[in-house]
């Protein structure tokens, strides 16, 4: 008997996303092709307003920079602009950011292009590596290759604390501002690491991979309620968000290399328990925190979380009607015919109506991810 795809076994949900999809080509990416963009800098702006004028710039940042990057490479060979706005975009990173002093890439600049925060982070240089691999795969030009490179070495070099782990944030000429490791700029090094694997092989990388994913297990697994919580355990005032558990759960279930790990065993017992505790039953809303018993601490509805629920569903067996459900929430309570609403307060109304130029890429990532699941 021969197989059935789930494009042919559920035409609503394969309907719903070609019309996502078609929002998403015709209303979301002209934004960032048009208004979105300074050409006098070749940088994003960091948001438009509702009317699709840029809100007045008070800085750039390279992980915006970056994440655009990887939005216009992901586009190459389907929107016609896409190669020549990557290319502008990695040029720009190099110029308007990189360090040539100390190493590394700043964290912003002002209006003018000069040098604003010159802290070094690791959310940043994730997002660098992540889009540089991601763009090299579709040109192969060795001088994003050799960013790329520059990019593994400082993270490894300056960032990596010997225990598997990484600083958070140092200082220009690197030294410690004592910031210790934190979760998210860890998982986005995670992220970043499996995509320099899939386009290469780097046993450097790798091993710096499972030795994270080993201590992302002992320090920052919460024992009791087996959550990945947003500080180091020893830590004051921890909490957790299911955002990024669905987002850490994507990227160790999606991995032949991490599937089966300890971490990727949390992360899929926990995964009832986080949507019992942080998904709203009736709207599909994800809440944006939760402390360890369980209770809302803020209750905010941002789309990239809702983004990230959606793809990790994807993964889940027997989640065929949830992925319709949610595909259906994120359609109905965050898109709309001029963009997106960036957050919902905790009785669903829009609370913030702007929309940041780092969006694309939880939508783009999360629409990759539904591609591959009805194929």
């Amino acid at each position: 008997m021969p197989l059935v795809s789930r494009s042919a076994s559920q035409p609503e949900l394969t309907a719903l996303f070609a019309s996502v999809q078609q929002h998403f080509q015709d209303v979301i990416v002209p934004l960032w092709l048009g208004p979105g963009w300074n050409a006098d800098m070749a940088l994003p702006y960091e948001a438009l307003d509702a009317r699709h004028q840029p809100l007045p710039p008070q800085r750039y940042r390279a992980m915006a920079c970056a994440r655009q990057l990887y939005l216009f490479s992901s586009l190459i060979g389907q929107v016609p602009a896409a190669e020549a706005r990557a290319a502008a975009l990695f040029h720009s990173l190099q110029q308007h950011f990189h360090d040539a002093e100390h190493g590394g890439w700043f964290y912003s600049i002002d209006p003018q292009g000069a040098p604003l925060d010159q802290r070094k982070d690791l959310y940043t240089h994730a997002f660098i590596l992540f889009a540089c691999a991601h763009y090299w795969d579709k040109v192969r030009e060795p001088s994003v290759e050799s960013a790329l490179d520059a990019a593994l070495d400082v993270i490894a070099q300056r960032f990596a604390t010997g225990d598997g782990l990484y600083d958070a944030s140092l200082a220009r000429d690197w030294t410690s501002l004592d910031t210790g490791p934190l979760q998210n700029p860890l998982m986005h090094l995670a992220e970043a690491f499996l995509a320099t694997l899939s386009v290469r092989e780097d046993i450097a990388a790798q091993r710096a991979l499972l030795d994270l994913c080993t201590a992302m297990q002992q320090r920052f697994i919460d024992p009791q309620q087996n959550v990945l919580m947003e500080k180091p355990l020893e830590a004051v005032d921890n909490w957790f968000e299911p955002g990024h558990q669905f987002e850490w759960y994507f990227l160790l279930e999606s991995s032949p290399l991490l599937r089966g790990s300890p971490l990727h065993a949390s992360l899929d017992r926990a995964f009832a328990r986080t949507e019992q505790l942080g998904v709203d039953p009736q709207s599909g809303a994800v809440a944006a925190m939760l402390d360890l018993e369980g209770s809302a601490t803020d209750a905010t509805q941002r789309i990239w979380a809702q983004a990230e629920y959606l793809r990790a569903l994807t993964l889940r067996p027997g989640s065929e009607r949830a992925v319709q459900r949610q595909l259906q929430a994120l359609h109905q309570r965050f898109l709309h015919a001029g963009g997106w609403y960036e957050c919902r307060d905790e009785n669903g109304d829009v609370s913030r109506k702007d929309m940041p130029s780092t969006t694309p890429y939880h939508l783009a990532t999360c629409y990759r991810g539904l591609v591959d699941y009805l194929d």
